[in-house]
């Protein structure tokens, strides 16, 4: 069975991913959403950050398209997009980006 051929990623498309994930503490977030969608107060209480500094980083992490936003009464609650977690699903939980990869598994929560 033939390969399935991996569509080359131009930078215009990879660089604001690569942004968004060169902070540990955005990576360690993505790793939390890893796990299942969560309300930014569960997240900012898990990572030791302010709801202002947890808030300011999944918002870069959701304008890279890598976290999808939905309010629910007073709370805002994240979760990775879709093509993320089938990524994460599909290769072991390592986020491949055609450039570099990332495993989820080798940054600390």
């Amino acid at each position: 069975m033939p390969s399935k051929k991996r569509q080359r990623v131009s930078p215009d498309q990879y660089l604001p991913l690569l942004r968004a994930l060169a902070d540990a503490t955005r990576l360690k977030l993505v790793r939390a959403l890893a796990k299942g969608e969560s309300a930014v107060t569960a997240l900012a209480d898990g990572q030791g950050l302010t709801m202002y500094n947890a808030s300011r980083h999944l918002k870069v992490l959701k304008d890279a398209g890598l976290v999808e936003m939905e309010v629910s009464a007073q709370q805002r609650i994240y979760r990775l997009s879709p093509p993320i977690m089938e990524e994460l699903k599909r290769n072991g939980n390592v986020l491949d980006l055609g450039c570099c990869s990332f495993r989820l598994d080798d940054f600390p929560v």
